[in-house]
C-alpha cells in the first residue's frame, strides 16, 4: 500500500489526558491522518461504532473503564485495530491486550516517529493485499479454508478468526509443505517494524492452534520446527 493510500484514515485516539491526546493528534494531522477524539471508555465504543475509524488508539488507565475492558466490548461488533497505550510497560498487559485482540502496543512514553510508524505498520498489513489465492482449500476431511470468502471451517462449522489470525493462517498456507521462519512470519504478518518481536509468533500460532487443531498440544496442520519458525503441512502432497 502507498503512503497516500495510507494517509488520510480517520485514527479514533482514546485517552483522558488532554495533553496527550493534542499531542498525538497533531503528529497524526502532521502526517496527513484524520483525527477523531474520545476522553472515556463509554465515548470510544460509540465513536467506534458512529464514525467507524480505521484504526483506534486506546490507552490502558482510562476514568470509567479501563481499555482492556473496551478492546472486549469493541471485539464484540468490531474488528476494527486497535494500537494500546500503556505507561506500564510490563509484559502481562502486553499480553492481555494481544489475548483480548489488540493488534499492537506502543509503551508511554513513545516518540512520534514510532508511534506514527507503528500506525502506518497496522494499517498497511490490515488492508495490504493479499495477492492470489485458491478459492477453496479443503486440507482434509476436517479444516477447509476459503480466502476469497475469508472462511475457515472446521468440522462443517465456521470459525470466527481474527484479523492477524486470519493473515498469519493465509501466509502458513501459502507456503505449506515450507519453513517459515520466525522473522519471514513477523515481516508478512506484522511488518517490517516488527522483525525483532518473536513472541507474537509464538502468541499467535498458539491461538491459531486452539481454533484448527484436534489436540493443541499435538498439532497436525501448524508443526513447530524448532530453533527455526512454522511449518504448515503440506496438504497437496498429502492430498494427491
Amino acid at each position: 500500500m502507498t503512503t497516500e493510500r495510507i494517509q488520510g484514515h480517520p485514527i479514533l485516539i482514546v485517552d483522558d489526558e488532554k495533553r496527550m491526546v493534542r499531542f498525538i493528534r497533531l503528529n497524526l494531522e502532521h502526517d496527513g491522518f484524520q483525527v477523531i477524539q474520545a476522553f472515556n471508555g463509554k465515548d470510544a465504543i460509540e465513536q467506534v461504532r458512529s464514525s467507524l475509524p480505521s484504526l483506534v488508539l486506546l490507552d490502558v488507565m482510562l476514568p470509567d473503564i479501563d481499555g482492556f475492558q473496551v478492546l472486549q466490548k469493541i471485539r464484540e461488533f468490531s474488528s476494527v485495530p486497535v494500537i494500546m497505550l500503556t505507561a506500564k510497560g510490563e509484559e502481562d498487559d502486553r499480553v492481555r491486550g494481544l489475548e483480548w485482540g489488540a493488534d499492537d502496543y506502543v509503551t508511554k512514553p513513545f516518540s512520534p516517529r514510532e508511534l506514527v510508524s507503528r500506525v502506518r505498520a497496522v494499517l498497511r498489513r490490515i488492508e495490504s493485499s493479499e495477492g492470489s489465492a485458491p478459492s477453496e482449500i479443503k486440507v482434509d476431511e476436517r479444516l477447509k479454508l476459503d480466502f476469497t470468502r475469508r472462511e475457515v471451517w472446521v468440522d462443517g462449522e465456521m470459525i470466527q478468526l481474527r484479523p492477524t489470525e486470519y493473515r498469519l493462517l493465509y501466509h502458513l498456507v501459502q507456503n505449506a509443505g515450507w519453513v517459515l521462519t520466525h522473522e519471514q512470519i513477523l515481516i508478512k504478518v506484522w511488518g517490517y517494524e516488527y522483525r525483532d518481536e518473536p513472541h507474537y509468533v509464538r502468541l499467535y500460532v498458539n491461538y491459531l492452534r486452539k481454533k484448527i487443531e484436534q489436540d493443541p498440544a499435538k498439532p497436525k496442520y501448524i508443526l513447530t520446527e524448532r530453533g527455526v519458525g512454522y511449518r504448515f503441512v503440506d496438504y497437496r502432497r498429502d492430498n494427491s
